[in-house]
C-alpha cells in the first residue's frame, strides 16, 4: 500500500534534514571545527536546530504513517503534515537569531500542538473504529 501523504512529507523532511546538516557543515568548515561547536554560538544554534528537527521528525512521521494506514482523514492529515513542514522550516530561521524569536517559538509551539493532535488521533482511532463497527442491537419486539 502506498501512503502518499507520509511519503511526500518524509521526502520533504529528508530534504530539510540535509539542508540543516549543510548549514552546520558550512560553519564547521568556515571555523575549522571538526567536533563540537568550537565555542561558536552560531554553530551551537545551528547544531541545536538540526538536533531538534531530528528529535521531532521521526515521531511525527511514524504517527503520520500509522494514521494514514488506518485510513485517517486525508484532508486533515495533509493540513497537519504541511503545517509541520512549515513549522520545522520556521524553527531554524528563528534559531539563527540570538535571543528569543517569534519564528523559533512559533515553530516549536506548532510542532508540539501538531504532535499532540496526531497522538490524540492515533489514540482515538482504534476506539472510534471499534464503535463504528459495533453491531446495532434492538430491544426485543422492536420493529426494524
Amino acid at each position: 500500500m502506498i501512503l502518499p501523504i507520509t511519503l511526500t512529507i518524509a521526502g520533504a523532511c529528508a530534504l530539510i534534514s540535509v539542508w540543516l546538516g549543510l548549514r552546520v557543515s558550512q560553519l564547521r568548515i568556515r571555523h575549522k571545527v571538526l567536533i563540537g561547536d568550537g565555542g561558536d554560538e552560531r554553530l551551537t544554534r545551528r547544531m541545536r536546530a538540526h538536533a531538534n528537527f531530528s528529535e521531532y521528525a521521526p515521531t511525527f512521521l511514524i504517527l503520520l504513517g500509522l494514521i494514514e494506514l488506518a485510513h485517517g482523514s486525508e484532508t486533515w492529515l495533509w493540513i497537519v503534515a504541511i503545517l509541520f513542514v512549515l513549522a520545522r522550516l520556521a524553527h531554524p530561521f528563528g534559531m539563527d537569531r540570538p535571543g528569543s524569536s517569534p519564528l523559533r517559538m512559533g515553530g516549536a509551539l506548532a510542532t508540539w500542538l501538531l504532535l499532540f493532535g496526531l497522538a490524540a488521533y492515533a489514540l482515538a482511532i482504534p476506539y472510534l473504529e471499534r464503535a463504528a463497527s459495533a453491531p446495532i442491537t434492538y430491544a426485543e419486539g422492536q420493529d426494524l
